[in-house]
């Protein structure tokens, strides 16, 4: 799906050659600062190489319309962006990005339940906690459905229990649906739980983590 073919970014990124396949889950772990968010951003054209190419299904990224690109390769940072207004609001606004029809509210407090956010659809996003503005994020992009889902430490802000319910959901969703997800964690242990398949990032190179 994802080929890199001697791709290098500042003194960041330097991958000779690297395969991402569809329909998996794919973890990458590293240690700080070694490439693993570059790397989730280059996939989304956030960036672009320096030198060498990254194909998408055998076309380069360089020649996709990075718009439409992102609407079927979502990515969540570790960060998210939390819009003025409702819980609410902030589900549907990704899938008016995504062109989608919009969500009635019973499909909505579904999602919120997915994400394990016992909150109401009215409630301020502007109050919640980090970690609660994190799952209403992850309940954004499930909403948009892409092809696609890359992921930036989503667990960062989670307790353990919070954790492990966000990892199933999101790899049951990925695995029934036939969809990819590529997850950055710093975790080890959720990699090797759920992973079909893990990556490891040293000093900016990628290789297949034993």
């Amino acid at each position: 799906m994802f080929v890199f073919e001697n791709v290098k970014y500042k003194n960041i990124i330097d991958i000779s050659k690297l395969s991402i396949e569809p329909k998996k889950v794919t973890f990458v772990i590293g240690e700080s600062g070694s490439g693993k968010t570059t790397l989730l951003r280059l996939l989304n054209k956030m960036i672009s190489p320096d030198i060498g190419e990254i194909f998408y299904f055998g076309e380069p990224l360089a020649s996709i319309d990075s718009v439409k690109l992102r609407r079927n390769v979502v990515m969540l940072s570790q960060s998210p962006v939390i819009f003025e207004g409702s819980i609410k609001d902030n589900l549907l606004i990704g899938l008016a990005f995504s062109e989608r029809p919009e969500a009635s509210d019973d499909e909505l407090v579904v999602m919120l339940k997915r994400v394990n956010l016992h909150k109401s659809l009215k409630q301020s996003a502007d109050n919640l906690s980090g970690g609660e503005k994190q799952r209403v994020a992850l309940g954004r992009v499930l909403l948009m459905n892409p092809d696609v889902l890359l992921l930036d430490e989503p667990s960062s802000a989670l307790d353990e229990e919070t954790e492990k319910l966000i990892f199933d959901t999101l790899t049951s969703h990925t695995r029934n649906n036939g969809k990819t997800l590529i997850c950055v964690t710093h975790s080890k242990r959720a990699a090797r739980s759920y992973a079909d398949r893990i990556i490891e990032m040293k000093n900016g190179g990628a290789e297949e983590a034993v």
